[in-house]
């Protein structure tokens, strides 16, 4: 089985006590990027948040959104620090006095200065009972992503499948011509070396070296097995399954090179022609396996 990087999970859970809802989404990234919003309170649990996801992803840019709401009365405290509270008032006075201004601090406004009016929770959080509501909740939305990834995993297989088919069909295409091509091009450089020295007496063998020496740099016998063996390799590993996206970026990329190499030896309009397909053909498939987790 291959995953896609892109996908979405959720999952809630609501009872007389609490609201946890999770949130998981992605998209492509090189490697794992792993972004939280979520109350402060959970900060206690983060690490073992974190060393979940990393159970069920492994690559990907992934923004968790997470609400957590408890029900039960909340143990808090205001307190009232007078000390603070004249200071502030001193130095308004000391304001006014300096720049002939009204002083209208109110009470309203007083209490909003820092540490004027502080509140406080005082609520002892369980972490052991919050990770024990938490989990399941975290573990149903990462079950229900990785789901989302790997439908769009599968279909990514089928398209990629096919890509490499026809992939395959030009190449073979291309490996048909390639002996013709050679031979075309022999017969017609010795008519025209012939032309030009009929004249003359020819060295034959001095000729048939020097066009054996220029078959061997347009021959693309080499490219073409390399190109055909990385096409298996990419059918191989997409059957096969399993966190494969740089595997398969690699492939992509080496097919390329080979199919780069093919071109700048062909001397034929056809086998261009081909060739130029096959790259194109190779730029599809590299798009797809960006997507591939």
């Amino acid at each position: 089985m291959i995953r896609s990087m892109t996908g979405f999970g959720r999952s809630e859970l609501t009872d007389e006590d609490k609201h946890i809802v999770v949130e998981i989404k992605a998209v492509n990234q090189r490697h794992l990027d792993l972004n939280m919003r979520m109350p402060r309170k959970l900060n206690c649990i983060e690490s073992k948040i974190r060393n979940v996801l990393k159970e069920y992803i492994t690559r990907g840019k992934i923004d968790m959104f997470i609400t957590y709401d408890e029900y039960k009365e909340s143990l808090v405290s205001i307190s009232y620090n007078k000390e603070i509270a004249k200071q502030y008032i001193s130095h308004f006075e000391q304001i006014s006095k300096d720049f002939g201004i009204d002083n209208d601090i109110t009470v309203g406004r007083l209490a909003r200065f820092a540490e004027v009016i502080s509140v406080r929770d005082e609520q002892n959080i369980d972490e052991s009972l919050m990770w024990q509501n938490f989990e399941p909740v975290l573990r149903k939305a990462a079950e229900q992503f990785v789901e989302a990834r790997a439908k769009e995993g599968e279909q990514l297989k089928i398209d990629l499948l096919k890509k490499c088919d026809t992939l395959m069909s030009n190449v073979l295409k291309i490996k048909e011509r390639a002996p013709q091509i050679i031979e075309h091009y022999q017969s017609k450089l010795c008519e025209k070396v012939e032309k030009l020295l009929e004249n003359g007496s020819i060295d034959e063998a001095r000729i048939v070296a020097e066009v054996t020496l220029y078959a061997d740099k347009i021959a693309i016998d080499e490219e073409i097995v390399r190109l055909i063996t990385h096409i298996n390799a990419t059918k191989d590993e997409l059957n096969t399954g399993g966190n494969i996206g740089k595997k398969l970026d690699f492939i992509a990329q080496e097919m390329n090179r080979e199919a780069n190499t093919i071109l700048s030896k062909s001397t034929d309009v056809i086998s261009s022609n081909i060739a130029i397909e096959l790259k194109t053909d190779i730029e599809k498939i590299r798009e797809q396996v960006q997507n591939i987790e």
